[in-house]
């Protein structure tokens, strides 16, 4: 018999702007979205394939998937039986605290591999779930550091700078920000493009490189963005959803789970924010 999917994702008082998910998938598809922090999935059953960026890589038991801030990435199962794993969302300021340590570069720091070979940092990453769900501050605190750390020397560097500012780049940055303004009330793509004076299709394909993804995508994962921080802040799910544009709960349900993993009133729930 199968074992069901089932999912947790939480956050431990202890360990302030970071986030765990411990999870087993098998029918489960992650959509194109991004995370504001960085992630460090230690796979420990099965295999979970996903894209990042243009590639399509698979991560198995004893391997770590790294995905850097504000990157395109999805997920699915990589075998028919799904995959486990337990996951590290720690916060960008935190990782740029331990590099400043452990790099002899100064900038803002990115790994430069989605997937890693490293059985020892993966039993790190489950080390800290296991400390935090026992409520051990100082071991959780500590293997976060030590897991961090190592994974920044073996595969930390500089991150990718800035492509040229082009017509098209400048148009991009322009959608994005006028998509973040509108949220609840978005222009369509030909109206977004003559306010920018340039061409639906020049703008579509100027959004994607830049972004990863063609602008209807990326408001949807902004929008599930910004519904977690009001979800955070304790707005009940059905508000949360119209707030941020969606038609109602089951319309922000179905993109939450997509691109959390789980839906917003057991995200809200199991971190507390209800109370």
């Amino acid at each position: 018999m199968a074992t069901p999917e089932r999912a947790r994702y939480w956050q431990y008082p202890e360990l302030p702007g970071v986030d765990l998910l411990h999870a087993h998938y098998v029918r489960k598809t992650f959509s194109r979205h991004t995370h504001e922090t960085f992630v460090y999935a230690a796979i420990t059953e099965g295999v979970e394939a996903f894209h990042y960026r243009d590639e399509l890589v698979h991560a198995g038991p004893g391997q770590i998937a790294l995905v850097n801030p504000d990157t395109v990435h999805t997920g699915h199962a990589g075998v028919p039986e799904g995959w486990t794993y337990r996951t590290i969302y720690p916060d960008a300021g935190l990782v740029q605290s331990i590099a400043a340590d452990v790099l002899p570069v100064r900038g803002a720091v990115g790994f430069t591999q989605p997937v890693v070979d490293d059985p020892y940092a993966a039993r790190l990453v489950v080390g800290v779930h296991r400390a935090a769900e026992e409520g051990n501050a100082l071991a959780a605190d500590s293997l976060l550091r030590l897991v961090t750390a190592r994974m920044l020397r073996s595969h930390g560097g500089l991150a990718q700078p800035l492509r040229p500012r082009s017509a098209g780049a400048r148009n991009a940055a322009r959608a994005r920000a006028l998509l973040e303004e509108r949220m609840t009330d978005p222009p369509t793509l030909e109206q977004l493009a003559a306010e920018l004076g340039t061409s639906p299709f020049a703008l579509l394909r100027a959004f994607r490189d830049a972004y990863g993804m063609p602008p209807h995508t990326w408001l949807t994962d902004a929008r599930v963005r910004r519904a977690r921080r009001l979800l955070d802040a304790g707005t009940p799910p059905a508000e949360a959803a119209v707030a941020v544009g969606f038609t109602d709960q089951p319309h922000l349900n179905r993109h939450f789970v997509r691109s959390v993993g789980v839906p917003p009133g057991a995200y809200q729930r199991e971190r507390g924010a209800l109370g």
